[in-house]
């Protein structure tokens, strides 16, 4: 159980989709061809004329109660004190279980090397007193990473997006602050 729980915070009203943070988690955790350890996803809702288009830049939401965690056959997961869930690939045997459970599809499995990957939040950049790729190439500046108690406690974040699996589910550690019709809750 995490003392206190590290999370993204995205503000998907700044997000432009121009994947810049995509590219940078890419490049910086040498991701092969078709691995997206980061990815923007865009949502589109509303009815004509008043549509509405989300990008919501997404990653391993470090969960709560982390499925992926509790099922791998291999204990290739475990969740740090500061709550983020470390994959070691190391101990990883490639049965893909994490993939097939995980409802963010987070975990994402590497043709190349039979096993799996995910975002374990730069993590050594952190430790270092860095911020993540993905934080430091956004050109909006939309990607942070904060305590997530702190993130909560603002009147307009939420976790609860359309087109995403229920939070009841993870407990993910995610927030994003999105337009209004976007929210589910």
């Amino acid at each position: 159980m995490a003392d206190r729980q590290i999370a993204f915070f995205v503000d998907a009203t700044r997000c432009i989709n121009c994947k810049t943070c995509e590219i940078a988690c890419k490049d910086f955790n040498h991701a092969g061809v078709g691995l997206r350890i980061r990815k923007v996803r865009t949502f589109e809702g509303g009815e004509f004329p008043s549509v509405l288009v989300t990008n919501i830049s997404m990653s391993c939401n470090h969960c709560g109660d982390p499925i992926c965690a509790k099922h791998c056959p291999a204990k290739a997961y475990h969740k740090r004190s500061d709550g983020i869930v470390i994959h070691d690939r190391g101990r990883c045997i490639g049965c893909r279980y994490c993939t097939w459970l995980c409802p963010y599809g987070a975990p994402q499995f590497d043709e190349a090397d039979g096993r799996v990957r995910k975002c374990n939040l730069c993590v050594e950049e952190l430790d270092r007193g860095y911020q993540p790729a993905c934080v430091t190439s956004c050109p909006t500046r939309a990607i942070e990473v904060r305590w997530l108690d702190e993130i909560s406690a603002e009147s307009d974040v939420t976790m609860h997006i359309c087109c995403l699996p229920s939070p009841s589910l993870t407990r993910p550690a995610s927030m994003y602050r999105v337009k209004k019709g976007a929210r589910n809750d």
